[in-house]
């Protein structure tokens, strides 16, 4: 779930252009679709809505307002869907429950009618995937004209500057199905962006590849007629530099054919050129301009080598012509497997940046194939023109070419002038208004010549043009602008006064032709090598404003005398008069005048009524803060207060505060009372204390079946707990016993008969071997795996390591003679080396583990089989002796491979790793590594730990001993374990109950649970196992403070959370608010160096407020005593403030990865080298990464390759295995030693890049690729069953298939299982299903003939009737027998392992899955060992599909994410089965994870099943995430502290606690300034809370203060909620039917129509409005809030606006001034200008403005400080080093604008589903993914119960019609909720 961000996307400003009426009328007309029930096709939309224009081109209207044109061409007019064209969009959906049949409970349901049911289902969804691959979309219309946008500007606009272009025939046919298609092509873009997901964007491939950002998109995000020259380089810098903060790297490409589309638009295609040239030479950003459009084969060969992440593209351009290229850039992108990610609607806070993502599936590739012809048609067709013309005041003439034409020459002849070079802004100046200048008194001359030329013009009306004198003064004008911005520091600038004025539409013609000069000149010196050219300042050639300024002064004041008469200054004057003179001399014959005076003639350049000035004297509201007498403020706060203003007490602000009195007393309310602890809330089925016999019994039921859960995670049995008062905290007090002198005498004959004890297991085990030792070598002579499988399962239960030594000696020799036969009955030809793998293995073993008990007989017979399998350096090496052996059969059984290169190519995975053979007596069934002991250490002496090992490495061993310690130590010490998901915690708990059984007093347990649905003895337990926002809300709880003291140890499994896009914020707050020590476990954290230092600075401050406590609390006699007695149990407990930190990176099994691909009716699978991953430039950027780990085999093929590509490489012979310094002459080769010889590769790689190899480096790489080949969604999952046969034939089961879809989970499986049944039924004889049909038929009479007979009656029964009863039983039993046998599965037919289960343990299994609605269906797949797993299937039935995995029943499960978070289920292999955009590298890792089972498995499969290669290769490099600080505050958290620190029973505790939170979040760890930062955002948040009445003056909670915090997670929803209750909203709505307590429906749908627009809120990409269709049962967009709530949401919406503006005022002075003059991203520097002051200028400014807190490039486009109280402007506003933006202010949106100042709809999903009840239609027509939805629904159902129960709480009257309806409506809603699960 997406959380929602409180940010305006930047181009909000549009909305001040906006008719808001009009655009109401839009979005409630766009709304209006009908819902049709049960599925039925919808009748046509209203017709009135198809008038309606799409409200972008609206926006784009403005934009071009002054540079549109009128186009020839009617082909926009004829483009456009028809809005009479409808017919189905979507097809009808059947509910997915209503097709299952096969879900009954009878037990008698035969195989058939479950195949009947699986094949129905799988047909069903079938179509809808074929339906959806190949859409009808006839039905849907567009309510959008983009042509009319254009046109209507056109006629109204630009009759004076027009650029004509070639002219087409819309009639002829190829134009006309030219229309037809783009109408499919914008259908087919509409439906693949109106799916797109919003998510975070970068994910955690930032660091590893790279995105494209197209260069146009870019533009038209920033395109604002308002915005300044240099404010819009400044907001395209902002926008790129947020992604290269956050690490990103991308590429910008412009296309070369979508430059002539701004030929109508000079202004925006002059940007355009400049922004291209600015990028390029003043920031490091690659640009590329050498693709002429997307379907050049360049740029098809860029994607192919590149292979970019995603793309970011608008969906809308300027024109529909624009925006008709766009999609078909979009159509090509997804086409070639690259993601589109929509420009508009973006939006970012600290750490990532959320957009619309569209994932590439194989539809898009199908339409790609099957229109590739069109869209190569349809691109030429709007790329293809003659030569444009330009026609100025209708009359004059000019083409493109000789404009360029003449720039060239200028340029030539600027050269001349100043041969030295010059810079940017003087070189454009001069050579725009030349060029300008000449061209357009040629243009005159030559419209002079004709005589009809003036009669033309004045028939049409048109403006007079300007006379060459006039057009000379506006280009002085221009040149003292640019002499102003030479010269003047951004910071004067920043002041010249805010003037609203238009050029006259004589004035701008010419001004439009100096930006095409422009554009030109650039173009041309773009290309200047040969001068020298100071490129820096691109972004500042011009500034519309001070020309406006200027003009105006020049042509209003300076003519009114003297004292307006402005003196330039000498400097200036200068700059200026070099400036003209160069024009004039560039203008060659043509003279123009001196330099002075700037204007010569009175021409009216500016709009007489409309020349008017912002007024900036408008008072900005007052800043002053209420005084809030509080410590924790003054605490926190104090440093920063002195500084602030404070209000009197007398001051209106202040004694006007909000009261809730008045709605107390008329409602019978009390807004104030406390409500229950929260934990009170949640459901509990049955607590210890219990003494309800019921309530025991199912207490009882529960523990008996987490015994069983979590005797199916472990193999150990419950261990019993006893209470040890002596414990003593001393780590090393074991060892320190051992270290005695003298034993005792009970010692002394404890230890003599430990001795005589393994003494007879020794002798009992050597009998054993005695009798199995010849069966053991002959099964291995006939079956050399079956054998040694059966000899390491023996040598597994065996204690004595002599009996041991026995069996590996008797192994190696069968081994051995198994490999001679071998070698014999080959002959010459190839061998099998496997054989000889387990010869060598052997000795490994030997050599290794039984070293003390090998003789010199035992070495010599080792030497020997050594020589005989050819490795004689090996054999010399291990006897000393350099002496040849004389045996002649040698060469016979010899490897012909070195003995490195066996190793390591061979026994590859068998290698023996490094291992501790000393045991450790804290651990019982295993011994530890050197890192597992660091982590004992630390729980032992009470210290922390950070521990970072990968995947089932064994590090949450230390939890359960951390447990056990405590458990020993008392009865009142608490564990606390934090599990980020639900399924982790019921696993916890299950091996709790199986690892540990401990008496306690009457009350407690051992193990409690608490999760937000389901909560069971959370203050009676010793360990409490939780997920965290649970265990914030006992942390952050007033009255729980008693029970936090108990805590002795915390648990964060899976800490990487930390850096999660929800919730991560909680993880801080709990690892800061902890006082004991803590356990940190993850396996993805990149930089736990710097986590484990801002742990270690927590850890201090407790220490100092520790000692505080203790210290103050001394002076009470009562605390004194107190403090005494709690000493007397936790005294033990030595205090550690340590935080060690514990890093393991090596995996235990090695990972293989497999790349499958489907190719006609067979399976591809190639093995990956993870090597392959890799690029040419990523090993130079950014290094080969740190745990890209090889297999020894891997290590080989990589070095071979690199022999091949390279055959004169230096080092070759070096690194050759066999000459290889660490595997020289060694018989056992080990891991460790493969290690330093991969480093050592790699180390050559990279070297190679250095070494000037990088052609080498890229054919290396080249050759390590797979080839995978392309199939189409269809294929691969009708293929998928095959597929997993294909997998348990090459014997890689148990495998869990990831897949990202709910829908394609189940499906799968189900296919799977259809498989096997068809298998069974072509395998079972023709007449087998006739016999079952017969003995069941015969079996049911005989039952009912049985049952005539009454067994209590038996007695009374004749001999006769007694002899037909045992007969009919013995009959029913023989029937039963034949039955069984027939409908038996056979093994073939299923994946099942029925020898892992026993019968019993199967039916109690299964026994969980009765009343399940799918329980049956489950069971029979189940028996085929098949099983699926996702979020929205009952807890039960994840259960049973969990427990049948870890046993080893079921081999195949299907499985969202859901398993990648610490679920404990290992198998042989995962299978990546589909691509999603959330399978980054962090769940990449956790899944891959779960391969390879230690102890089972020597090694994990990975497998890509039809991924797309280039996101395998991201995967497998990429970079796991970093964790960094998010801003940790909000206005509700801080509600919360406040409301512990006055509500708290221990003050201080609370306090300290308070601080904790506020002082220590990781954003500002080591931060001073972002520190700062945070506290005044405190204080302004406690202004809001005081000013709405949820705090007093002495910061005591009071009013709603409770039903907001108990709402917090929905901040600012809360907020809003409690303004609607107060002005009496709620009640006006809530009306019962008359004469009832009942709601009508329409009341409950308006009530849920009102929390859906509060809560749970998921925006719509705006182009999902773009057409109108017939949904099937949903309305999909969410209608506006009533007209009262929607006035109550605006006036919280000014307060919150109001308060964050003034935050912002106050913070300004933290900014950064120096930082905030420099262009974020070019770091362009406008404050070291030389300047000295000028007349014009000081008058030019307005000394009024206030500009404090708003960056010096907004002010530019005439930004103050008064703006900042419109949320909309803030991010475009804000000083950009405060690292301050909008998402920080609680805000909540009544509507979303995209940059373009299109709506963002909501979804009405919450909505559609209280209508229609229907999961499916949520998928279908509102475009939710299934499990999203159902977790959205199921959170929103717990709000409305959470509301409801608030609020119960607070009135005092049951029958209040507010309450009554929360009620109604929790339970309808929760009851259709239940129906769908």
């Amino acid at each position: 779930m997406t959380p929602e961000l409180g940010g305006w996307p930047p181009g909000m400003e549009t909305e001040s252009w906006w008719d808001g009426r009009r655009r109401r009328g839009i979005d409630r007309g766009a709304a209006r679709l009908r819902r049709l029930k049960g599925g039925v096709a919808a009748a046509a939309a209203a017709a009135e809505s198809r008038s309606v224009m799409d409200s972008a081109e609206d926006h784009f209207k403005k934009v071009v307002h002054n540079d549109v044109n009128e186009n020839a061409s009617n082909d926009d007019k004829d483009s456009e869907c028809s809005d009479s064209e409808k017919t189905g969009f979507i097809p009808k959906k059947e509910d997915k429950e209503s097709g299952s049949t096969s879900d009954s409970d009878e037990e008698n349901e035969t195989s058939d009618k479950a195949e009947a049911a699986v094949a129905q289902m799988l047909k069903e969804e079938e179509d809808r995937e074929k339906e959806a691959e190949d859409p009808d979309y006839s039905n849907a219309y567009s309510i959008s004209t983009t042509e009319e946008v254009t046109q209507q500007a056109s006629q109204t606009e630009g009759e004076d500057f027009i650029v004509l272009q070639h002219e087409r025939d819309s009639q002829s046919p190829e134009i006309r199905k030219h229309l037809e298609f783009l109408k499919k092509l914008r259908l087919h873009v509409w439906a693949s962006l109106s799916r797109a997901q919003y998510v975070s964007l970068l994910k955690d491939f930032a660091e590893s590849e790279f995105f494209v950002i197209d260069g146009d998109s870019l533009l038209l995000m920033f395109l604002d007629k308002e915005t300044q020259y240099l404010n819009f380089f400044y907001q395209i810098e902002c926008f790129l530099q947020d992604f290269t903060e956050k690490g990103a790297k991308y590429v910008i490409a412009f296309f070369k054919d979508a430059e002539q589309m701004y030929f109508p638009y000079p202004h925006f295609l002059f940007l355009r050129t400049a922004l291209i040239e600015h990028l390029r030479h003043n920031t490091s950003t690659t640009v590329h301009t050498e693709f002429s459009s997307c379907l050049s084969s360049k740029w098809e060969i860029f994607l192919k080598k590149s292979c970019p992440y995603f793309i970011i593209l608008s969906d809308i351009g300027l024109t529909s012509l624009q925006t008709d290229y766009l999609s078909i850039l979009i159509a090509h992108s997804l086409s070639k497997k690259i993601n589109v990610v929509l420009a508009s609607g973006q939006e970012y806070d600290i750490l990532r940046v959320y957009g619309y993502h569209v994932q590439s599936v194989y539809k898009h590739r199908l339409f790609f194939q099957k229109y590739e012809q069109d869209l190569r048609c349809a691109c030429e067709n709007l790329v293809r023109s003659k030569e444009p013309l330009i026609c100025l005041y209708e009359h004059l003439k000019l083409s493109l070419k000789s404009i360029q034409k003449e720039v060239r020459q200028t340029v030539h002849l600027l050269k001349q002038l100043w041969p030295e070079g010059s810079d940017i802004q003087r070189v454009v100046c001069v050579l725009a208004c030349a060029v300008g200048l000449k061209i357009y008194s040629n243009m005159l001359e030559n419209a002079n010549t004709s005589m009809g030329a003036k009669t033309e013009q004045s028939a049409r009306g048109g403006s007079k043009p300007l006379s060459p004198e006039a057009a000379a003064d506006l280009c002085r004008m221009q040149c003292l602008t640019v002499t102003f911005l030479l010269h003047m520091p951004l910071s004067q600038r920043a002041q010249i006064r805010i003037m609203k004025s238009c050029w006259t539409k004589q004035v701008l013609p010419l001004i439009k032709m100096q930006q095409l000069c422009t554009h030109f000149a650039l173009t041309q010196l773009s290309d200047t090598n040969d001068w020298n050219l100071d490129l820096t300042y691109l972004p500042d050639l011009n500034d519309d404003s001070l020309l406006i300024n200027l003009a105006h002064y020049y042509e209003v004041k300076y003519t009114e005398g003297l004292e307006f008469k402005k003196e330039l200054g000498k400097e200036m004057e200068n700059e200026y008069q070099c400036l003209w003179d160069t024009v004039t001399k560039l203008a060659v014959k043509y003279s123009f005048g001196d330099a002075f005076p700037i204007r010569k003639t009175s021409q009216l350049f500016l709009e007489q009524e409309q020349t008017l000035f912002r007024d900036c004297e408008e008072e900005i509201p007052n800043i002053g803060l209420i005084s809030v007498k509080s410590g924790l403020v003054e605490d926190y706060a104090g440093d920063v207060l002195k500084d602030l203003p404070v209000l009197e007490s007398n001051d209106p602000a202040v004694t006007s505060l909000i009261k809730y009195k008045q709605f107390d007393e008329l409602c019978h309310w009390h807004s104030g009372r406390p409500l229950t602890e929260e934990y009170e809330r949640v459901q509990c089925n049955a607590d210890a204390k219990s003494r309800d016999p019921k309530e025991r019994r199912q207490i009882q039921k529960l523990q008996t079946f987490r015994h069983f859960y979590g005797s199916t995670l472990e193999d150990s049995t419950s261990k019993l707990i006893v209470r040890q008062d002596d414990v003593s905290g001393n780590a090393n007090a074991a060892v320190k016993k051992t270290q005695k002198k003298h034993k005792s005498k009970a010692e002394t004959i404890a230890e003599e008969n430990n001795r005589r004890l393994k003494s007879k297991e020794e002798k009992k085990e050597q009998e054993q071997w005695k009798a199995l030792c010849i069966p053991t070598e002959k099964e291995i002579k006939a079956n050399l795996t079956v054998g040694i499988n059966k000899l390491e399962k023996f040598l597994k239960t065996l204690k004595s390591k002599s009996v041991k030594f026995s069996v590996e000696m008797t192994g190696l020799a069968a081994c051995l003679e198994v490999w001679k036969e071998h070698c014999r009955e080959q002959g010459n030809k190839s061998k099998d080396l496997r054989k000889a793998v387990q010869v060598m293995r052997r000795i490994h073993i030997l050599l290794e583990k039984y070293q003390d008990l090998l003789e010199k007989r035992h070495l010599q017979k080792l030497t020997r089989y050594l020589r005989l399998l050819g490795f004689e350096n090996l054999a010399c090496s291990l006897s000393d002796s350099t002496g040849k052996s004389n045996d002649q059969n040698i060469s016979n059984y010899a490897i012909q491979v070195g003995p490195a290169r066996f190793q390591l190519q061979y026994m590859d995975y068998y290698l023996l790793r490094e291992e501790r053979n000393d045991p450790d007596p804290r651990v019982q069934h295993f011994i530890p590594d050197t890192w597992q002991r660091e982590l004992l250490d630390a729980v032992d002496n009470n210290e922390s730990a950070v521990i970072v090992a990968p995947t089932s490495s064994g590090k949450t061993y230390a939890s359960y001993y951390c447990m056990e310690k405590v458990l020993k130590t008392s009865n009142e010490g608490v564990v606390v374990y934090v599990a980020p998901t639900k399924a982790l915690v019921n696993q916890v708990v299950g091996t709790i109950y199986n690892r540990f059984t401990k008496k306690l007093p009457d009350g407690l347990v051992v193990c409690g649970v608490f999760t937000r649905d389901y909560r069971n003895d959370v203050m009676n337990s010793q360990i409490l196992v939780t997920v965290p926002q649970c265990l914030e809300i006992l942390m952050l709880s007033p009255h729980c403070q008693k029970w936090t003291k108990r805590i002795q140890y915390v648990i964060f499994d899976e800490v990487h959370c930390l850096g999660s896009d929800i919730g991560a914020e909680v993880w801080e707050h709990l690892l800061v608010t902890i006082r004991c020590p803590f356990l940190a476990l993850s396996a993805t954290v990149s930089n736990p160096g710097h986590l484990t230092e801002w742990l270690q600075s927590v850890k201090r401050y407790w220490q100092r407020a520790e000692n505080k406590i203790e210290g103050s609390s001394t002076n009470s006699e009562e605390n004194f005593t107190r403090n005494c007695r709690v000493k007397s149990k936790v005294q033990e407990q030595k205090k550690s403030y340590r935080v060690r930190l514990v890093l393991y990176e090596e995996r235990y099994n090695d990972l293989e990865k497999y790349v499958c691909s489907l190719k006609g009716s067979d399976f591809i699978i190639e093995h990956c080298h993870p090597c392959a991953a890799l690029t040419v430039n990523h090993i130079e950027n950014y290094g080969i990464p740190s745990d890209l780990s090889l297999s020894p085999r891997e290590s080989i093929q990589l070095y071979d390759t690199m022999v091949k590509v390279w055959q004169q490489w230096p080092r070759a012979q070096e690194l050759d295995p066999e000459e290889f310094v660490s595997f020289k002459n060694k018989v056992v080769i080990k891991k460790a030693d493969v290690r330093k010889y991969e480093q050592e590769l790699k180390k050559e790689l990279s070297k190679w890049i250095v070494l000037g190899q990088r052609q080498k480096v890229n054919e290396l790489l080249e050759h390590l690729k797979p080839k995978p080949v392309d199939c189409s969604e269809r294929e691969k999952w009708k293929r998928f069953a095959s597929f997993v046969d294909k997998l348990h034939e090459m014997d890689k089961l148990p495998a869990i298939f990831f897949i990202f879809n709910v829908d394609s989970v189940e499906r799968a499986a189900k296919n799977v299982f259809l498989n096997l049944l068809k298998k069974q039924k072509s395998e079972q004889y023709p007449n087998t299903k006739r016999e079952i049909e017969h003995l069941s038929d015969e079996l049911r009479k005989v039952k009912k003939t049985l049952i005539k007979f009454n067994p209590q009656d038996t007695r009374k029964l004749s001999s006769s009737k007694m002899e037909n009863m045992a007969l009919l039983l013995t009959t029913k039993q023989q029937l039963e027998k034949r039955l069984k046998r027939l409908t038996a599965i056979p093994s073939v037919c299923t994946y099942a392992d029925p020898k892992a289960v026993d019968e019993d343990t199967l039916r109690k299994i299964f026994h969980r899955l009765r009343f399940e609605r799918r329980g049956y269906l489950q069971q029979m797949m189940a028996q085929r060992g098949i099983g699926y797993h996702h979020g929205s299937m009952a807890t039960k039935e994840k259960q049973v599909v969990e427990m049948l995995f870890r046993l080893g029943y079921i081999k195949v499960v299907t499985a969202t994410s859901t398993l990648a978070l610490g679920i404990n289920m290992p198998c042989k292999s995962v299978v990546f089965a589909e691509d999603s955009v959330f399978l980054d590298a962090l769940n990449y890792r956790q899944m891959s994870g779960r391969a390879g089972r230690r102890g089972q498995d020597m090694i994990g499969n990975v497998f890509f099943y039809d991924i797309p290669l280039p996101k395998v290769e991201r995967l497998i490099k990429s970079n796991v995430p970093q964790l960094k600080g998010q801003f940790p505050l909000t206005v509700s958290l801080i509600l919360r502290l406040m409301l512990l620190a006055a509500k708290a029973d221990d003050k201080a505790d609370a306090r300290a606690k308070a601080l904790s939170v506020l002082k220590h979040s990781l954003m500002s760890f080591r931060k001073e300034r972002n520190a700062e930062i945070l506290k005044i955002y405190f204080m302004f948040s406690l202004q809001f809370l005081i000013k709405e009445g949820y705090l007093d003056q002495e910061g005591n909670p009071i009013g709603f203060a409770g039903l907001v915090t108990h709402l917090y997670y929905y901040e600012p929803s809360n907020f809003v909620l409690v303004s609607f209750l107060v002005k009496g909203l709620f009640h006006k709505l809530c009306q019962p039917i008359k004469g009832s307590t009942v709601f009508s429906e329409d009341v409950l749908e308006k009530l849920v129509l009102i929390l859906a627009n509060l809560f749970g809120r998921k925006y719509l990409p705006a182009c999902s409005m773009k057409y109108k269709c017939t949904f099937c049962q949903s309305k999909v967009f969410l209608e506006d809030l009533p007209e009262d709530f929607a006035d109550a949401v605006n006036e919280y919406n000014t307060k919150v606006e109001e308060n964050f503006a003034h935050f912002l005022l106050t913070t300004a002075k933290l900014a950064d001034m120096e930082q905030e003059y420099r262009l974020p991203l070019s770091k362009t520097d406008f404050t070291s200008k030389n300047w000295h002051g000028s007349e014009l200028a000081s008058y030019l400014m307005d000394n009024t403005k206030s500009i404090s807190a708003i960056s010096p490039f907004a002010c530019l486009s005439g930004v103050v400080d008064n703006d900042l109280f419109h949320g909309e402007v803030i991010n475009k506003a804000v000083l950009r080093s405060l690292g301050i933006n909008v998402t920080n202010c609680p805000l909540l949106y009544l509507n979303k604008y995209d940059n373009q100042g299109r709506r963002r709809p909501l979804n009405a999903y919450a909505l559609d589903f209280y209508k229609h009840g229907s999961l499916i239609a949520l998928t279908t027509d509102n475009w939710l993914n299934e499990e999203d939805a159902y977790y959205a629904l199921k959170d929103f159902s717990l709000l409305i119960k959470s509301i409801g129960t608030s609020l119960s709480e607070l009135c005092d009257d049951p029958n209040d019609n507010v309450l009554l309806a929360f009620q109604q409506l929790g339970e309808i809603y929760e009851k259709k909720l239940k129906c769908v699960t």
